[in-house]
């Protein structure tokens, strides 16, 4: 279903979408490996995924897939979005990610979203902790726009947090800010908004909620890693869009001859390397 606008999908989602969920949501802002992340989210179990993107951008029709034209490069154009779907559909859960993203989580191999929902459901939480692992090609050469799936690395460690603090400078509870891969090794091409790689990459919608353009939400005990009594499952979104900025923008495209390092691994797509570089947890899910 292709709809012309962002309003014109609104006006008629709730006719349109499954109030079960969970729900998808693709923000497409280039040609990469868009039909590879719908697979991917398709594969996770999802049962409505909606691409949001410029007109020329949205891919073709076809089954559990809503095209929806929108200007996501429009600053914090997919918070603002997720916030209008989220208003629609309280209770039900949802996942956002760019394309040449892609969501992991312990055991993803053999059990799907739905299933992870339900294990959430059960610890008494209405989200999940996502770090955002960077991923690149190890040859720029070939791959100038460092994107390559059979070639995908990502950084086997320099992954650090910091304390976060209210803006009364009070230590949040549970709360950290978290920092590592390619943000933090060219740090200085990243602005320092936007260097953090926690994102609550699984949520569940409620009445009043909001998503803010640091990847954090109105509700506080969202953007938290643990519960108050044990550790929670988390998982990864494992993403090309940091390099592909890098190897794009004019103030580091000529600064960065290539991405590999004495730390860097080549990526096997499945949940058990993340687990054991501990990038992800399954917490007390066995």
């Amino acid at each position: 279903m292709r709809h012309s606008s962002l309003s014109d999908f609104l006006s008629v989602a709730t006719s349109q979408l499954s109030p079960k969920g969970p729900f998808a949501l693709l923000f497409i802002e280039d040609d990469t490996e868009v039909t590879s992340t719908i697979d991917h989210l398709k594969k996770s179990g999802f049962r409505e995924i909606l691409a949001f993107a410029a007109g020329h951008l949205l891919p073709e029709d076809n089954d559990g897939l809503h095209l929806i034209e929108a200007d996501v490069h429009k600053q914090d154009a997919f918070a603002s979005i997720t916030t209008e779907v989220i208003k629609l559909f309280p209770g039900v859960w949802m996942h956002y990610c760019f394309n040449a993203e892609y969501l992991f989580f312990p055991f993803c191999e053999t059990r799907n979203v739905r299933e992870l929902i339900a294990f959430i459901v059960e610890e008494r939480r209405q989200s999940m902790m996502t770090y955002v692992v960077d991923l690149y090609s190890n040859d720029l050469g070939k791959h100038p726009n460092a994107v390559s799936l059979d070639q995908a690395h990502l950084d086997k460690s320099g992954y650090y947090a910091l304390a976060r603090f209210s803006e009364d400078g009070e230590a949040l509870e549970r709360q950290l800010d978290f920092f590592g891969g390619l943000r933090w090794r060219f740090e200085e091409h990243i602005p320092w908004l936007r260097r953090r790689i926690d994102r609550v990459g699984l949520f569940q919608a409620t009445k009043d909620l909001r998503l803010y353009g640091d990847h954090t939400f109105s509700e506080q005990e969202y953007n938290t890693y643990a519960c108050p009594w044990h550790h929670n499952i988390s998982g990864t979104i494992c993403s090309f869009r940091t390099a592909k900025a890098l190897v794009s923008n004019p103030g580091s495209m000529y600064e960065i001859p290539h991405f590999w390092w004495k730390n860097s691994a080549h990526f096997d797509w499945h949940s058990n390397q993340l687990l054991e570089l501990g990038l992800m947890e399954p917490g007390q899910w066995f």
